[in-house]
Parts: C-alpha cells; structure tokens; sequence
C-alpha cells in the first residue's frame, strides 16, 4: 500500500522511510515504543539491552514494522518466509509469533503490539520510527519528537477525504493523540514500579535442540529457584508448580493467575561446546512489563557464578529487603568440578520426576556426583532426599530401615561440609521422623530448614505431617496451606490436604479436595486413592472402591492402595474378598516389611482386634510408618488399651483432637 499525498507532504522530502525509492538508503534500525530492531544486524533491543529472537520470528517481526497498521497476510508470510514448506506452516507461523509476543512482552488477548486478524494474518499496532540513534532511555523531549516523526509510518489516519484542510487537522490531532500516548508509554515504562512480594521463575527453555540437554535447562531452573527462595520476603513458587508450564505456552495473565504472583522469571539456555549461554528476563505480571533482561556467556565451570549473578541481579530490580544471611547465601558462589555438577544437575532432574525409577536413577547420579567431587554437599543433600523418600510407601524404593540409615549418613554429611543447605535439614528431619521416631530431634531440624529456605515447600508439607503426629491440628493446617501456597500446583501436596482433612473427620472437604487433584490430572493414583479413603468413611463403598481399584492399576500394585481396598471390603461385607487381600500382602511381606500395618488394617474392618494388635505390634519392631495410625481406619482401636500403650511407646497422642 502505497503512502497518501499528505504523508508524503509531511515527509518534507526525508529520504528515511521502510518503503524507500530504489535509489535511497534506507535506515536499519526500527524503533517502537522502548525496542529497536536493527535489520543489519538481526539484534532486537530494549533500552539498549538485547532480547534473545530466533531468525526466523525476527524476520517476521520485521515484515510487521514495515507495515504498521496493515494486514500482514498469512499468505505474504508463507511466500517469504516459508516459501519451502509444505505441511508445518501453521505450527511454524503460530510459534513464530508466540516468540515474539514473549520477547516483546505482548500477549493475544490484550495485544499491544502484534494483533491477530482472525483467518487473514497479523497487525504491528504501534508507531513505528526510522533512525540510527542508539538511546538507552527516552527523555520527555525525545519522546515528543518521535511521536511527531512515528506519524510518518503510522497508519494513515485520515483516508476517504480529499479535502487538504481536513487532512492537515488531521495530521495535528494525530500528532497531538501520539504525543499524549507516548507520555503515557513513558510513565508506564519509567515510573517506580510496585513492590514485588511473589514470584515464579518459569522453566527456562532449552535452545539447544537436544532433548537429552533438557537436564541442563531444568538444573538452571530449580538453582536458580531454589536461590531467590533463601530470600524470606520474597515468596518464591515451587519448581514443581513452575515445571506445569514447560513446554506448554499460556498467556502470561493465564499463569500468573494460577500462581498468584507478582512477576514472573522467564528465558532459555544454551550449549555450544563448554560454553552456556543463558537469557534471562524480569516481567512485572501486573501490568505485563519488562522489568529487566539480560544475556550471560560463561564457561561451564562459571556455572553457579552465573546463577549467582542472575539472582542477584533480579532481587536489586525488584528492592526486595534482605537479612545479611540471606544476601550472603545469594550473593555465595564456590567452584566445582563440572563433571561432578553436570551429574548433579541430572540426578536433580530424574528425583524431580517423584517416580521410582527416577529415585533409583537420581540415587546413582548423586551417588556419582560425590565420588567425582567428595566435598559436594548439594549432592549429598540430593542423596538425603532421594534415600528419606525411597521407604515411603508411596515408592517402595528400599526398606525403611536401610532408607533411615542412608538417609541420615548422606544428610549428615552434607551438614558437615554446609550447614546452611535448608533441603539437607529437612530431609534429616523426615528421616528422624518416619523411621526414628525422634520427634523433638525432628522438629528442631525442620524449624532449622523453614528458617534457612523459608520457600521450600517440601519442608513446610513435611513439617506439617510431624505436628499432626503430634496433635497440633490447627498449626499442621497452617503449615500446609504454606505449602499449597508456595506450590499450588504440586499434586502430592494438594493429595496431602486431602488426607489431612480426612484425619480431621472433615470427610466432605475430603472428597471436594481429592476430586479438585483429580482435575489437575486424572491419572495421579494418590489423588484416587485419597478419593477412595474419604468415600469410604461416607459409607459410599462402591464408589470407594472403583476408586481404590483405580489407584491400585496406576500405582502398579501399591501395598498401602491395596490394604484400603481390602479394608473396604470388609467394612462392605465382602469378607472373602478382603481374606484374599490379606494373604497377597502375607505372601509380599518378606519384600515389604511395612505390610505388618497394612494387614492389621484389614482385620479392623473385618472386627478381629486381637489379629490387629497382633500385627501391629510386628509393625513396631519393623519401624512402620507411624503415621497411619491417625487415619479414621484405626478408630475403632483407640479405646483398647493395647492401642493406646502402643501409641504411647512411639511417643504420639493417645486421643485425637
């Protein structure tokens, strides 16, 4: 579309404009808003810092600037763009513009720069500016002068008149609209920006083409996570609720609203031989603004230097208020051997995956993390944490007193070499808690923990298992609600409350609870079996148990799913049923010592307390989970005596709340 007389008169004769007479030299350098694009150089900028862009989005988003306000048609962009391909040209076109919204903080829904013309292409919406200047900011003059030329390459205004005087208002009025918008850009762009007291740091994207380089992007992810969590003011989103939106493009409003954030950490990493490339960026979630960006190059040697500097880097943009400890801990950087923390980032990658493969593999990574570098105590905290869960029943990894005992030396040992590593103390306690039945040992260790990474969500779940073993509902529920605070999208936390209403008798929210999990992914078999166990103690016992059935097929065969099940078939009246059960679990028990429980569970429902106490007392001498004496299961024991003197020789409540 060819320029308008009037624009051309405007023009004055000014040889800078995108669609140039063949004889003139035309500019490089876009400007827009706080961005310049530089056609020469394929560099996008904001205020002077690059923001990393793919060739081929750059290249589409220069085909936008240089028609501001008109329809870029899909099929202009398929014939310079894509002119090879045949069958992905939606897939490339919708990603590459996805790239650009990110890089520009735009967003489909309230664009400000790219809009979509449904079935037809794409818009550029704002004024775009031709010139060589290189600024960092504007100045209110600056800004008055480039609203006055944007009018240049704006969109015609005023079309459909072929009256002069009409035009030349027009041209006033757009230039007076301009000025006034840019005042506003600024002000939006440069005043004090709101405190920030939440944030995510999204999964960083890998660039390197190689799945197998996932761990790479995902170790920087959960470092760099776990280093603005030491910041007590500041709270931090779990890796786990963060890690929901790999791979998965949401808009930014969409995910800030799960999370409940302020502002949101995003960017990608990159590999070329020894060298890590990291792109970084801060996004005020509020009012979907670039804070601060910034592109880092160190070798993989400097790689916790680098997360160090990213760190601090985002706690000076957001004035978040540290204590001397914890800007000491953000502000800590140490040199390792990178094979060992190469193997560090890949066992953290497979104990994130919560499965029991991945604990079995995440142990052997640790476990050869430490034989490269014996002073890495990050890899004996991986190694506590992997061994603290590998007897609970939700894994079945190893024994529980060979669980306790790993656990406790690798935690142990990575104490000794930092005291400071929050995830190490709660990882003891855990162990301390489950399988020694230390509960003030425990409970020091996990105040210990909150108090050095108050953002670990784990501590806060774990620690609120320990004070309902104690009896301290109403501070358990405090602690959890921490937990689904810093980690909303955590099924295994959101599965914990559930369980824990159910302890309380609060069996509606139960089940209101477990079906809210079940939303988050329908095949999570503990969010079917908390469904199961809550249904059961409403007397819907064939709900219960296709419930429980459904947990037993995901968890491939779970001791603990299967003795529920059991249990409800006797509390049914299906006694045969719940028999068979019981010798399954008789003829598993030398592999799984924590069945001993399991079966005393079944003979409650079935009324047989002597056979209950009986195995309940085998429990003991095997260092059962203690825990599963609290569940409205074992309600008709606590007014046997022999019940409650075997509560009191673990240490727990002989009544419940």
């Amino acid at each position: 579309m060819g320029q308008p007389p009037l624009a051309e008169w405007a023009r004055g004769g000014a040889k800078h404009s995108i669609a140039m007479h063949d004889k003139e030299p035309a500019s490089t350098r876009l400007r827009f808003g706080v961005f310049v694009a530089d056609a020469q150089t394929g560099e996008l900028t904001e205020q002077g810092k690059r923001i990393r862009l793919q060739e081929q989005p750059f290249q589409l988003l220069l085909m936008l600037l240089q028609k501001p306000g008109e329809v870029v048609t899909r099929e202009e962009l398929r014939t310079k763009l894509w002119p090879q391909t045949i069958v992905d040209f939606d897939h490339g076109l919708n990603k590459a513009i996805s790239k650009i919204r990110e890089a520009l903080g735009d967003s489909s829904e309230n664009p400000r720069f790219v809009e979509t013309v449904a079935r037809r292409g794409y818009r550029f919406l704002g004024a775009v500016a031709v010139g060589d200047e290189k600024r960092s900011e504007p100045s209110a003059s600056d800004l008055s002068t480039t609203s006055a030329s944007a009018i240049l390459l704006a969109p015609p205004l005023v079309q459909g008149t072929r009256n002069f005087v009409w035009r030349l208002l027009g041209v006033g009025f757009a230039v007076a609209f301009a000025t006034a918008a840019s005042w506003a850009l600024y002000h939006k762009i440069y005043s004090s920006p709101k405190t920030i007291s939440s944030l995510a740091v999204l999964p960083l994207e890998n660039l390197t083409g190689d799945a197998s380089q996932d761990y790479l992007a995902d170790g920087m992810t959960d470092e760099l996570t776990t280093r603005l969590a030491q910041i007590s003011t500041l709270r931090v989103i779990s890796r786990t609720s963060a890690m929901t939106y790999k791979y998965v493009h949401r808009p930014l409003s969409e995910i800030v609203s799960a999370l409940n954030v302020d502002a949101v950490v995003e960017g990608s990493v990159s590999r070329t031989g020894e060298q890590v490339h990291v792109n970084a960026q801060l996004i005020d979630a509020r009012s979907d603004r670039h804070i601060w960006a910034e592109s880092y190059n160190e070798n993989t040697r400097d790689v916790l230097s680098l997360q160090s500097n990213v760190a601090r880097a985002i706690a000076e943009q957001i004035r978040v208020t540290m204590k001397p400890q914890e800007q000491a801990t953000l502000w800590k950087t140490q040199t390792l051997n990178p094979d060992a923390y190469q193997t560090y980032l890949k066992g953290r990658y497979f104990w994130n995956q919560r499965t029991r493969d991945g604990l079995q593999t995440a142990i052997d990574y640790f476990t050869r993390a430490v034989s490269i570098d014996p002073a890495f105590a990050e890899a004996y905290a991986g190694l506590a944490d992997s061994y603290a869960v590998a007897g609970d029943w939700k894994y079945g990894v190893d024994s529980p007193q060979h669980a306790f005992v790993k656990a406790t030396t690798a935690a142990a040992k990575a104490l000794a070499l930092d005291d400071t590593l929050g995830e190490a103390h709660a990882s003891l306690a855990f162990a301390l808690d489950l399988y020694a039945w230390d509960w003030q040992a425990a409970e020091t260790e996990y105040k210990r923990a909150i108090k050095l990474n108050p953002n670990y969500a784990t501590a806060h779940q774990w620690y609120s298992w320990h004070l309902i073993m104690m009896g301290r509902d109403t501070e358990a529920m405090v602690e959890l609600n921490k937990a689904l605070k810093l980690d909303p999208l955590s099924l295994i936390i959101n599965a914990d409350l559930a369980d824990a209403l159910c302890v309380a008798g609060r069996f509606d929210e139960a089940v209101e609870q477990s079906r809210k999990t079940l939303q988050m992914d329908p095949n999570f078999a503990v969010g079917h079996y908390e469904l199961g166990q809550a249904l059961a103690q409403k007397h819907m016992y064939d709900e219960a148990i296709a419930e429980l059935q459904r947990s037993i097929a995901l968890s491939a065969r779970s001791l603990l799913f299967t003795a529920n099940l059991g249990s409800v078939y006797a509390l049914s009246g299906r006694e045969e049923e719940a028999k068979k059960i019981i010798d399954d679990l008789q003829s598993r028990h030398d592999q799984h010592t924590s069945a001993d429980a399991y079966i005393a569970m079944i003979y409650v429902g079935l009324g047989d307390h002597d056979a209950a106490m009986t195995w309940l007392t085998e429990a003991y001498e095997a260092r059962f989970k203690a825990s599963i004496l609290l569940h409205p299961t074992f309600d008709p024991l606590r007014s046997d005596v022999r019940f409650q003197n075997l509560l009191q020789r673990i240490g727990l409540p002989t009544s419940k709340n």
